[in-house]
């Protein structure tokens, strides 16, 4: 703590990572109060300049950042947190606030795909309902009527494939996707409980 070089008005900008994906979630800023109770509870809270108090991420909203790890930078004046992110990050209700484009390569950022994204969209709407959503209508109709849909889907795939149909398999394979992380949601299941399954399974072969 001693080392922290906090700015004028006692402040510390402060980047969330999170610690699975490794994408930038936000950027806000702490004062003392606030770095002291991060690292006494292990969960991210932040100073709110606009109201200038101090706020616990995720209080009303649920999406709490549980912190796993912290750093500070080479001169003490920015901090870094890898957080485990409970649904969504922004606001906005994205998943990152990172999400406008300023300019982007054309080669795809493989560490950008959209699971994460999709996932925390899901649990999202089920935690806080939308009307018209077809994500709440499925969470409404219960599990019996989700695994109907993962049913239908993957019997889909398997038309699509058999067909040889590219175009609509990847339209399919891209249902089943979707209707599984929404059977994931329900489950309590996250998708890194199977990036971690799956990395088990590497280390086998």
């Amino acid at each position: 703590m001693k080392d922290i070089q906090f700015n004028a008005e006692g402040l510390i900008p402060v980047i969330a990572q999170s610690y699975d994906t490794k994408e930038v979630l936000m950027l806000a800023y702490m004062n003392e109060e606030a770095l002291k109770k991060t690292i006494e509870e292990k969960i991210a809270y932040y100073y709110s300049r606009s109201r200038k108090s101090l706020w616990k991420k995720g209080e009303t909203s649920g999406h709490i950042q549980y912190v796993k790890s912290m750093y500070y930078d080479c001169d003490q004046d920015a901090l870094l947190l890898l957080v485990d992110q409970v649904g969504v990050a922004c606001h906005t209700l994205h998943r990152s606030c990172f999400f406008e484009p300023i300019f982007e390569s054309e080669a795809v950022d493989q560490k950008s795909f959209v699971i994460n994204e999709v996932y925390a969209t899901i649990e999202e709407r089920k935690n806080n309902p939308v009307e018209g959503s077809y994500t709440n209508y499925l969470f409404t109709k219960g599990l019996d009527k989700i695994l109907k849909k993962v049913g239908e889907e993957t019997a889909e795939v398997i038309i699509g494939a058999k067909n040889r149909d590219k175009e609509n398999l990847i339209y399919e394979i891209s249902d089943l996707a979707y209707h599984t992380l929404v059977l994931m949601v329900e489950q309590g299941i996250k998708p890194d409980d199977i990036r971690k399954e799956l990395q088990r399974r590497q280390q086998k072969k």
